[in-house]
């Protein structure tokens, strides 16, 4: 049964479960969500269903975007995200909470990563430095970029430039506890990005 939710970081913590074991985890806020629309093979060409999660004011969302909710008589979400192939029954209007998901239940997590800005190759592709005494001029720069009969630098090469921003997808991580109260998730382990970022959390398809 494939479920989903989307949620925000809140911060990492630690959480001792029954057993005594420490567990690292990150809190994230999920849900709770709205289905704000359903899409089918026969009106769209393919299956999915739109989710919504976070308030916005009316003002910040040009035409398109307020008709979108209107039209459904629905509160305007911030995040929307779409889903395939969720087995939930769900119509336009309901409501997803954190109480999908059980304790033990693997998930997996995708946001965007921490940008670092434009860094150099030691710190984005891990490569080695030079000597840094005995006369060398050589430290942090790159080494050589290409033959000299090839003249042109190949394409993927690995190079200086910005690092981080990316889509990243955290997978089987497991879920240690469900706060339907406080619409809380604690995730054993890290999540991508920063705090207050915004998270798709999926279950594993076995």
């Amino acid at each position: 049964m494939v479920k989903a939710i989307l949620g925000k970081k809140l911060g990492m913590t630690q959480y001792f479960k029954d057993n005594g074991e420490l567990v690292p985890v990150t809190v994230v806020e999920a849900g709770p969500c709205v289905v704000t629309q359903i899409k089918t093979t026969e009106k769209d060409g393919y299956n999915s269903v739109q989710l919504g999660f976070g308030e916005v004011k009316k003002h910040r969302l040009n035409k398109p975007e307020l008709g979108q909710f209107e039209t459904r008589d629905l509160e305007p979400k911030k995040h929307l995200r779409e889903f395939k192939g969720l087995d939930l029954e769900l119509s336009e209007g309901s409501e997803i909470k954190a109480d999908i998901f059980e304790v033990g239940e693997k998930v997996n997590v995708s946001g965007i990563s921490k940008g670092k800005g434009f860094a150099g190759n030691i710190k984005r592709w891990n490569q080695h430095r030079g000597p840094m005494t005995h006369g060398s001029h050589f430290h942090r720069a790159p080494g050589s970029i290409g033959a000299v009969d090839a003249r042109r630098v190949y394409k993927g090469f690995k190079m200086p430039g910005r690092m981080g921003h990316n889509r990243v997808t955290e997978r089987n991580l497991e879920v240690v506890k469900v706060d339907l109260e406080r619409n809380v998730l604690l995730i054993a382990g890290p999540v991508p990005g920063a705090k207050k970022a915004v998270l798709e959390i999926k279950s594993v398809n076995n």
